[in-house]
């Protein structure tokens, strides 16, 4: 009987400043001034990703918004100053044709090796999507979502491409030279039924955010039939929070911490603003608190109170190091290969998350293996 590996562990480039507290991740949502007390500059995040390489992380998370330092103008600098870590850079599906994002990710790995994945978002928020001057509704949006997925994913395998569909329509597209690396991964998140088929058919990672259990579980196993019915397998990742100390008792006083400090005019205004998302994510993530800062723990040291001010990925697993790894060994049972996982503020837990929950989690795949 064969046995799972460990599961590969990333970090998250805080691309829209950093601080001890959480905050929205757009220019859409007000930001607290303590949650961006450090700037993103390029002095901050070249420490945070070379804190993330040495601490043992596999890629960094660059995620992309309107309140957030460009992807493709960001990686290529911080790779500049990092030896080894990798890169999952995210871009929204629409706003650039295939043939300039494969040769973007093509050109990458030209320059600095097998270091990048992409992560395509199609995005759930009808407010930002239209400021970039993207007006579909949200099922087209998905299928245009598929069809740029196939072609870059042509594209980087070398093959000339002629695609006349809905939403993509490429005439003779074929990358100059292209390195035929190790292909390039295709990471990509959503959870309503046009995403889960687009998933399906095209991703090579599909991303979750950090549910109780239970519903990854059913996540999981109704996404590996609807890719066995297309005749793929799909890997998963998750995105979580950690908030991760000697003792328990530490790790939910800092929780508390966060919570105290959180404005109740901003939970307010970020919770009307989820309510006008069309994302089937966020409308999950938002059921686990319903907007309020009670009955926060949704499952054994899963909390989600960063939910409440920041949107996308709203939950932290909280506990000793010895908790938190067992928690994410439980998730890795349940089929998840990679977790993204990010920590406030993402410096310093770098550090803490790598040396001591990492080693935790490959000691019980260890253990595991030898049984």
């Amino acid at each position: 009987m064969s046995v799972r590996p460990a599961p590969v562990l990333h970090w998250f480039l805080p691309t829209g400043g950093d601080g001890r507290d959480p905050g929205g991740v757009t220019a859409v949502q007000a930001r607290s001034r303590t949650a961006t007390r450090r700037p993103a500059d390029l002095g901050y995040l070249a420490q945070v990703a070379r804190a993330a390489e040495r601490a043992g992380f596999d890629k960094l998370l660059t995620p992309v918004g309107l309140g957030c330092v460009d992807p493709w103008v960001l990686t290529p600098a911080v790779a500049a100053v990092t030896e080894r870590i990798g890169f999952l850079v995210a871009f929204r599906a629409g706003l650039t044709g295939p043939t300039l994002l494969a040769q973007q990710a093509d050109n990458f790995r030209r320059l600095f090796g097998d270091r990048i994945a992409l992560n395509v978002v199609t995005g759930g928020d009808p407010v930002e999507q239209r400021a970039y001057g993207d007006h579909l509704p949200k099922d087209e949006r998905y299928a245009r979502t598929g069809e740029l997925m196939q072609v870059i994913r042509e594209l980087l395998e070398g093959k000339p491409v002629d695609h006349h569909g809905d939403h993509v329509r490429v005439t003779g597209a074929r990358l100059e030279n292209p390195t035929l690396a190790a292909p390039v991964p295709l990471y990509f998140g959503g959870a309503s039924p046009a995403a889960e088929d687009v998933a399906a058919r095209y991703a090579d990672v599909q991303l979750l955010w950090g549910e109780p259990p239970a519903a990854v579980a059913e996540r999981v196993d109704r996404l590996r039939g609807k890719a066995a019915a297309a005749g793929r397998t799909v890997r998963f990742g998750l995105r979580l929070h950690v908030i991760t100390r000697d003792t328990a008792a530490e790790a939910w006083a800092e929780a508390d911490r966060i919570l105290g400090r959180l404005d109740p005019e901003a939970i307010r205004a970020t919770q009307e603003r989820f309510a006008r998302m069309d994302s089937t994510g966020q409308a999950r993530m938002t059921a686990l608190h319903g907007g309020t800062a009670e009955n926060l723990t949704v499952a054994p040291n899963l909390w989600a109170g960063i939910g409440l001010v920041r949107e996308g990925a709203g939950t932290a697993l909280v506990g000793s190091h010895d908790e938190v790894a067992q928690r994410l060994f439980e998730y890795r049972e349940l089929g998840i290969d990679e977790f993204v996982l990010s920590g406030y503020p993402h410096l310093e837990e770098a550090f803490r998350v790598g040396e001591e929950v990492a080693p935790r989690l490959r000691a019980l795949t260890e253990a595991e293996a030898a049984r």
